[in-house]
């Protein structure tokens, strides 16, 4: 009776995160296992996540700590928690939240790991230089170049490139609009590196990916013909949508060239702190990153310490030793 009591609240706390915050399926994931934890956790209390305590709460962090979970999953699970109260504190099935006044784990800032320019060069650079044996391996190779490009031009992620469609693309314009966590939606620029690359694949690539193999589907319609009607921006061979481990694998082997093992996270990093090392200001990088807070993008700020200080050194008057 507990489980079945905990799972209607569950259930009914997806629905509103779903659908009245948008957020996207893989959040929705983490913030289900963390508080079917918690769920399990109190049922062996014998209570129900409305009827959790304080000191429940505080003994369910401990207890995380004691089996050796690292402080930043533990303050991700008690963010969950937060998030769960205060939409059943809204809908006033409760009167008092538990998680109130516990202070989020001490976190060590993990500085972001990104690829140095000439890496990443080497990386952009892996498809052009791949063997094509034949037209079919071409676009491939081409659509993968452009896909790198838009990764670092943009500072995208895994989930953004996969989801891009072709009308969000600018191309005369030199930007595309992306829609991120949340289902909130940014205008990212593109370079000119990009434009190039999105073009000949456009033109050249994309339409041979989307012819694939010629067939028929059940309905006796042409295969061909409905893969080139995807809307999609980048797809795979038959006019398919790509897959997140497709495009991992893509990029790891991509950045091999130079001797790293890349994520596409990394790419979107290297983006960040390539800007910041330009000179960028944060509020520039954090419109591009598409981040809520200013707080996640000041992870980059010891990017910017040493040009700071070479800037302070040259223009103000009582820097220099006299």
């Amino acid at each position: 009776m507990a489980s079945e009591a905990n799972s209607r609240v569950l259930s009914s706390f997806l629905d509103y995160l779903r659908i009245e915050k948008g957020l996207a399926p893989l959040t929705i994931s983490a913030y289900t296992t963390d508080i079917c934890q918690f769920s399990e956790f109190l049922e062996k209390r014998k209570r129900l996540l409305p009827t959790a305590r304080h000191i429940d709460v505080r003994d369910f962090l401990q207890q995380l700590f004691s089996y050796q979970v690292d402080g930043r999953s533990v303050g991700r699970k008690l963010s969950a928690l937060r998030h769960l109260y205060r939409h059943l504190l809204l809908d006033k099935k409760l009167d008092h939240d538990p998680t109130l006044n516990i202070e989020s784990p001490r976190q060590w800032k993990i500085l972001p790991k990104a690829l140095a320019r000439d890496e990443m060069e080497a990386t952009l650079d892996a498809p052009s230089a791949r063997p094509c044996a034949s037209e079919n391996s071409a676009a491939l190779a081409s659509r993968d170049r452009a896909m790198l490009e838009v990764f670092y031009a943009g500072a995208l992620r895994v989930s953004e490139v996969v989801s891009a469609k072709l009308e969000d693309l600018k191309l005369d314009a030199g930007y595309m609009l992306v829609r991120g966590k949340g289902d909130k939606e940014r205008v990212v620029p593109l370079g000119k590196s990009a434009q190039d690359a999105l073009t000949e694949y456009l033109k050249q690539s994309r339409p041979t990916l989307a012819a694939g193999k010629p067939g028929k589907t059940s309905a006796g319609t042409s295969a061909t013909a409905s893969a080139a009607s995807s809307p999609l921006l980048f797809i795979a061979r038959g006019g398919r949508k790509l897959t997140r481990q497709r495009i991992w694998q893509m990029v790891r082997a991509a950045s091999a060239v130079s001797g790293r093992a890349a994520s596409p996270h990394m790419l979107r990093h290297s983006c960040a702190t390539h800007m910041v090392e330009n000179g960028a200001d944060l509020r520039t990088v954090q419109t591009i990153l598409g981040h809520a807070d200013i707080s996640t993008t000041q992870v980059y700020t010891h990017l910017a310490l040493d040009r700071l200080r070479t800037v302070y050194q040259k223009h103000h008057p009582r820097a220099k030793a006299r």
